[in-house]
Parts: C-alpha cells; structure tokens; sequence
C-alpha cells in the first residue's frame, strides 16, 4: 500500500505577527548596543598606523619599540617563572609535612578539635590472611551450628578436616551439619551415593540454590507446583531446593534447645561453593553478594531468616599450601592472588579427567596438552587478540570459572569403605546426630531428590578426587606450612597425548629426553613424511621432455 503524502507545514506568517517580531529584534538590538556604549566593549581599537616615513629618525623609533615589546615579554615571563616555583616549592612542604606527620595549613582543621578527638585506628587489610582467618575462627566462635557446604561435584575435595577438628574440640554443645550444594550438576545416582556415604559420620542435607535472586529488597516470588513437568522446566536457576528441609530442621533445633536467643548457625567453606548462595537462597533476597569469582566474602555477615534462626556469612577457607595442584586450583585463591598461573592450573585439571569426556563437552577436536587444547577452546569461543592470534589466557580464565562455578558439569566416584577419621569416633558420630531429627531429613532430602532435574551420567565428566582438603586457621599455620604443590607436580606423570602413544613408546635420543625433562616449554615433533616417487601414480605424471611446436 502506497503511503500518503504528508503535507508540510507552512511557513507563512500574518503581516501583524512579523512586524511584531522585526520590532522586537530593534528593540533588543538597541538595548545590546547601549550598554556596550556604557561599558566600552563595543569601541573599536584604533588601528596604529606605525611611523610616518617623513618622520625623522624613524629606524631609532622602531627599535626602541621593538626592545620595549620584547622587554614586557621577558616580565611576563619572568613572573610565570617565579609562580610556578611558588607552587613547586609549597607542593614540596606539604610532602614533607605530610611524611613529619604533620598537616599542611590549608588541609588542618581545629587544633582544639583535633586534640580532643581520640586517634583512629588503621583499617586492616580485608585481602590478608589473617584476617580472613580471624573472621573465619570469629564465625565457628559465635555460633551453635556450623554448617559446613560441600560441592556435590567434589564432596570429599570440600571437606577440611582440620576446620571439623576445630569445631568438635570447641565444645559438645556446637553442632556440624554438612549440606550438599550444587546438586543439579551431578548425576542423580552419584548424590545418593554421597549422601549415605556422608551420612555415616555428619547429618547431609541434600540442597540447591537459587542462582537468579537479583533484587536487594523484594523478595523473590514463588512459583506454585503443579505438575512435575514444570518442576522439571523451572529447577534449573530459579527454584531453590532444599531450603524448605533446612529451615525446618534449623527451627526445631531451636525450639528443642529452649534458648531465649536466637540459634546462631555459621556457614563455613572453601571458596566458591555456595555459601552466600544458600544463605541467599534460605532468605529469599540478595543478602549477601555472590559472583563467579572466588573470595568476594571477606568478613562475616548476619541474616535473620526467621524469628528464632540467624545466619552468618564467613570469608572461605584458606586452603594450605601443602595440598596437591589440582585442590589448590579449585580451592585456593591463588590464581585470584596472582601467585599462581591460570595456565598452569588448567594443566592440572586437564590431569584429573578424560580427554574424551572434555572434547565432547567443549566440542573441540582431539588435542595434545593443555596449550593445544586452550588454543582450540580459544578459536571455538571466538577468543582472538589482533591478528587473530588465540587468546589463550582468556581461555583459561574461562574454563577456570566453568570448574569452579555453578555450571560445568562434572562428577566424582563416592568411597563407600572410607573408614572414619582419626578426629571421629563412633560416640561422637552418634552424639552429632541424636540431635536432628533424622527421618524428617531423610524425607526432605527424598523431596528435593524428586524434584531437580539431573544431568545424565554420558554428559557428565568423571573426576579423579584427591582426598580431603587441608586448610587454615590461624595465622600460625600460614608461617609453618611450606608449599609442597611444585614437589608434588613434578611427581605427578606427563599428560597423555594419544591411546596409541601410551600403549607403545619409541626410544627416543638422548638429547629429545633430556629437552623432554624440562617443563613449560613447548616441543615439535618432527613427522616423517613419505614423498618418494614410487608413492605418485605414474599415469597422471606430466613428462617435461615433451615438445610443443
């Protein structure tokens, strides 16, 4: 359809309505010259017309008013001179004050005021160690349940036993519950076998938190259930599963103590397991802040979630030096502290998995070492520095986070026989758990098992475990502990690069093995390549003694 001609306005105007405006314009312009005749900006310089040439003497006229132009210069620019080292001079003082101790003039308030003020003590350093570890030691004081959160892909990798230690010797009345989090990426069978594995020494509550709780001040709306199908559709990020379990276990608890005070529960963890994220979770809003990455918790933090159970936040554990490298790459802050390379910590987890299982899930082709394989990963991502050189590091980072956040999928195998610890004993197993109503949590964690969706045992990758993670509490483990991880990667094999390979090894030549022996460098191996002629059909050969007249 053809679109209709607009028709322009007009500009046309009424005889009575533009002499009105050309008045107005005199009238103003009037006013504008009148009062720049009154001020003298409208006046126009007179114009030198410079010596006559009958003058007498006229060259002696102009040079002296050549030298008196160039003398006024040099004034000028004598006193910008002398007023730039003023300035320099009093920027000079004011340092040199500041580092006596004292305040400069201009920046000094009161001395009356200043003299009864007390003096303000310095702001510790949030990033180090020990105050981490004193917030940490601050949390497992304060509170009468210590909930310790695990990530279901690594149940085992998550545990510390020094920091269960320390909350079995503070005394009988604290209690350790273990929460299982991040259910939805590993295999449903896999989690019922860490739940009764686990629940042979500490109550398991199997949970799932919500990942898309956005806003600070309203809380999220609950969507009603009505068919399994829609469980299945909205259980993904953001339906929260296990929250319901754990607050009722919580609130019995308290109403079982008979304790005035609300029951203070602790969360404590490594890094980036879900700690805010449950805390979250259980209140319904933003309280605490979450993200991909790892330590953005640096103090400790209280949420009410209900009348009579308060949660509190706790910066994550410090995990020990001495632990192997791939527990220090999913644990430690390391790689976030720049002491250690992302490159060199996704060599290490290539380590603990099937190559397989890694090409099929980052649909990459067949791959070397790690540094093929992040180039690979880094032109299938689209990651390109000029040039269109792979950005390796910016694939690395990458699969860092996919590990370490709530979104790869990965498994470990559950040690049925593990035996118990050398902290634990049979009575005090059976004292944690006499106070927890054991048939409601095992009801609740059937519930939640029911309602998440899982992952399919083909699609997930299988994780080698590396025990328990040791940790830190106090600042004098930090001094006593000596890094072992660069011991213990040298011992560690080389990474495999074909099945066939592995299988059946050349001999190779003194100086190949001993370039081999060296670590981070990158090695060529030379192909050998058949181009004899006998391998070239004869037929299709072009013979160059062949003449064209």
């Amino acid at each position: 359809m053809k679109r209709p001609k607009l028709r322009k306005a007009s500009k046309r105007l009424s005889c009575s309505k533009r002499y009105k405006i050309q008045k107005k314009v005199r009238e103003h312009n009037r006013k504008l010259k009148r009062e720049a005749r009154k001020t003298g900006v409208g006046k126009r310089v007179k114009k030198d017309l410079g010596v006559p040439s009958s003058a007498p003497f006229k060259e002696e006229v102009l040079r002296e008013a050549e030298e008196r132009r160039l003398r006024i210069e040099e004034e000028k620019e004598r006193k910008k001179q002398a007023k730039k080292v003023a300035r320099a001079q009093k920027k000079k003082n004011e340092k040199e004050a500041v580092s006596k101790g004292e305040e400069p003039k201009t920046k000094r308030a009161r001395e009356d005021d200043s003299e009864n003020q007390p003096e303000k003590k310095t702001a510790p350093n949030k990033n180090s160690k020990q105050f981490l570890c004193a917030e940490l030691n601050k949390v497992i004081d304060a509170s009468d349940v210590v909930i310790e959160v695990l990530d279901a892909r690594d149940p085992l990798g998550c545990r510390c036993p020094q920091l269960e230690e320390a909350v079995l010797q503070r005394g009988a009345n604290k209690k350790l519950l273990l929460v299982l989090n991040k259910i939805d990426l590993v295999p449903k069978e896999n989690v019922e076998r860490w739940i009764k594995c686990l629940q042979r020494e500490f109550p398991v509550v199997a949970f799932k938190a919500s990942t898309q709780i956005r806003d600070k001040t309203v809380q999220a709306k609950k969507r009603r259930i009505v068919a399994s199908n829609e469980v299945l559709d909205i259980s993904r990020g953001a339906t929260c599963f296990g929250s319901s379990c754990l607050t009722e276990l919580l609130s019995s608890y308290a109403a079982n103590t008979q304790s005035e005070v609300s029951l203070k529960v602790g969360i404590v963890g490594f890094p980036s397991v879900g700690k805010s994220s449950l805390v979250n979770s259980m209140k319904g809003i933003l309280a605490c802040n979450v993200g991909i990455k790892r330590g953005i918790t640096k103090s400790m933090q209280e949420v009410h979630i209900s009348k009579n159970v308060k949660l509190m936040d706790s910066p994550g554990l410090l995990a020990s030096p001495s632990n192997p490298p791939a527990s220090m790459a999913l644990r430690s802050l390391q790689v976030e502290e720049g002491h250690e390379s992302v490159l060199e910590a996704v060599r290490t987890l290539l380590k603990q998995c099937d190559k397989n299982q890694i090409m099929l899930q980052y649909n990459v082709p067949d791959f070397r070492n790690s540094l093929e394989f992040l180039t690979l990963f880094a032109k299938k991502r689209g990651f390109l520095q000029k040039g269109g050189v792979p950005n390796t590091e910016q694939a690395a980072t990458t699969f860092l986070a996919d590990w370490t956040g709530p979104k790869l999928i990965y498994h470990s195998k559950a040690q049925e026989n593990q035996s118990l610890p050398a902290y634990l004993s049979e009575a005090v197993v059976a004292e944690m758990q006499s106070c927890w109503d054991l048939k409601k949590l095992n009801a609740g964690n059937e519930e939640t098992l029911k309602g998440v969706r899982f992952p399919n045992l083909g699609s997930s990758i299988g994780f080698t475990p590396k025990g328990p993670t040791a940790g830190l509490l106090s600042v004098a483990d930090i001094s006593e502990e000596k890094p072992a991880a660069a011991a213990t990667e040298q011992n560690d094999e080389p990474e495999q690069t074909t099945e066939d390979s592995n299988k059946a090894e050349e001999p190779e030549k003194p100086e190949k093995t001993a370039l081999k022996s060296k670590t981070g460098h990158v090695q060529f191996q030379s192909v050998p390549v058949d181009i004899s002629l006998s391998a070239v059909a004869t037929d299709d050969a072009y013979d160059f003694n062949t003449d064209f007249k």
